[in-house]
């Protein structure tokens, strides 16, 4: 199969309906009324006159609970769900429930612990240590608690900055801990659990859908999709300072679902520290017999790759990412990179269609040197009509810019609708650094690029 065909059969795929999208939200919020509806029916309202502290605390520990389960299936790689919202989108989502997870989970301990105290008219921290220690499966939930404040605690902007990617990823895994811990609690001593048979049968298909998910697509796909398809390293390119390509090959590739634009994460069996994953864009259109990634040395997980040998077996997680052509609305594309994030928008040059003049290239750089892909993209630009734009130079001090400090004295809006005069008929692509991305972003809003055209994946984590 030749790559023309591979690029034309995967652009025929239907783009993910909107209705998937409306369908999960829908669904999310219905499990959130739900489990309300279940404290009511369990004269939940009622209560509150008698025993505010007790009830109140069931219910909060009820939403906590949902809401658990609920930012596990939205990390849970389902292909459908994550092609709906993209990984950010999923990332931010995932972030709003968990802390309010584990803010309606602490509200529970304290509502709970004061209204037994009450009830028992003893000390609220004898009270706490009697729950702890003598309830059914209360010191399971105590360890599942502090496991998932560990992971609330390093999900914070501040902690997240301070901690390697891989080593952020690995204390994660520890909210699948925490939810696993607090089940036998919820069996044992939880009465809304067990209150009515459709208490039990909701809960029960909410946790089996949740552990289901994670076994599924997070386990068991990508062992199958490793075993099927024995990824190797076949070369190590250097591409410019501090950045090299990986060359990988393996079995029945052209049936990979993958498109350019996509990222995986990637694990290099190549010695210790190998099972960390990280997450790598693909640097060119994936043609059905081989798949190249790039990175620049920005950490020990991609400084590994410069000293990859050939025949290194890869294992992968993936594709993840909508930053595709699936997204897009119309015919014309521009394209915005700065640094290393020219990789993922490389692979789109090559494999969207386009007519001459229809696609523009901005590319961002410090210098000549920097720019990435530089005879590759060229290339493209002879043979495709690309319209490129180099922007280098010294980062503007004066304010947030997507451009070179050269052009500081005219708006960002303005030097885009003079240099792409019908910039809102464009789909935009971006990526590169939080801040650049979101200078470029703003700037395509002033020059009336309307919100369904943009389109850019910041790999949050």
């Amino acid at each position: 199969m030749s790559a023309t065909t591979l690029a034309t059969r995967r652009l025929a795929r239907p783009t993910v309906r909107v209705w998937w999208r409306d369908a999960a939200g829908l669904t999310a919020w219905a499990s959130v009324l739900f489990v309300v509806a279940l404290w009511v029916s369990g004269r939940g309202v009622q209560d509150l006159g008698s025993d505010f502290f007790t009830s109140a605390g069931r219910l909060t520990g009820l939403l906590s609970a949902d809401l658990l389960l609920l930012q596990l299936l939205l990390m849970a790689r389902i292909p459908w769900v994550e092609r709906s919202y993209g990984q950010d989108e999923l990332a931010r989502r995932h972030r709003i429930a968990g802390f309010a997870s584990i803010a309606l989970l602490a509200a529970h301990l304290v509502l709970i612990t004061l209204g037994y105290a009450a009830t028992d008219r003893s000390g609220v921290l004898g009270e706490a240590w009697t729950l702890v220690t003598t309830y059914p499966g209360m010191l399971l939930a105590a360890a599942g608690t502090a496991a998932l404040g560990m992971v609330a605690v390093t999900s914070v902007r501040a902690a997240r900055r301070r901690l390697r990617y891989e080593s952020w990823h690995l204390l994660h895994l520890y909210a699948y801990l925490g939810a696993g811990l607090a089940l036998p609690h919820q069996l044992w001593t939880g009465a809304d659990f067990t209150a009515s048979p459709v208490a039990t049968a909701f809960w029960w298909t909410a946790y089996a859908t949740a552990a289901g998910a994670v076994l599924v697509f997070r386990v068991a796909r990508p062992l199958w999709l490793n075993a099927r398809h024995r990824l190797v390293v076949e070369q190590v390119v250097p591409e410019g300072r501090g950045v090299v390509s990986v060359y990988l090959r393996g079995r029945a590739l052209d049936r990979l679902p993958v498109a350019a634009g996509q990222f995986f994460v990637w694990r290099f069996a190549d010695g210790p520290g190998w099972t960390r994953g990280k997450p790598f864009s693909l640097s060119a259109a994936p043609d059905g017999y081989g798949l190249r990634i790039s990175a620049k040395d920005l950490g020990p997980g991609s400084r590994r790759l410069a000293t990859l040998a050939p025949g290194t077996r890869a294992f992968f997680e993936g594709p993840y990412g909508r930053l595709t052509a699936t997204v897009r609305k119309g015919r014309k594309i521009a394209l915005f990179a700065s640094g290393i994030g020219i990789t993922p928008l490389r692979a789109l040059l090559e494999e969207l269609p386009y007519r001459p003049g229809e696609a523009v290239l901005f590319q961002r750089a410090g210098r000549q040197a920097d720019l990435l892909f530089r005879r590759e993209l060229e290339d493209l630009a002879a043979s495709r009509g690309i319209r490129i734009h180099y922007l280098l130079g010294r980062r503007s001090r004066d304010r947030a810019s997507w451009l070179p400090a050269g052009y500081a004295p005219v708006p960002d809006e303005q030097v885009l609708r003079h240099l792409v005069p019908d910039i809102a008929d464009h789909d935009v692509y971006v990526c590169g650094p939080d801040a650049w991305t979101g200078a470029v972003l703003g700037s395509a809003r002033r020059a009336g690029v309307p919100a369904d055209r943009v389109h850019c994946e910041r790999f949050a984590w």
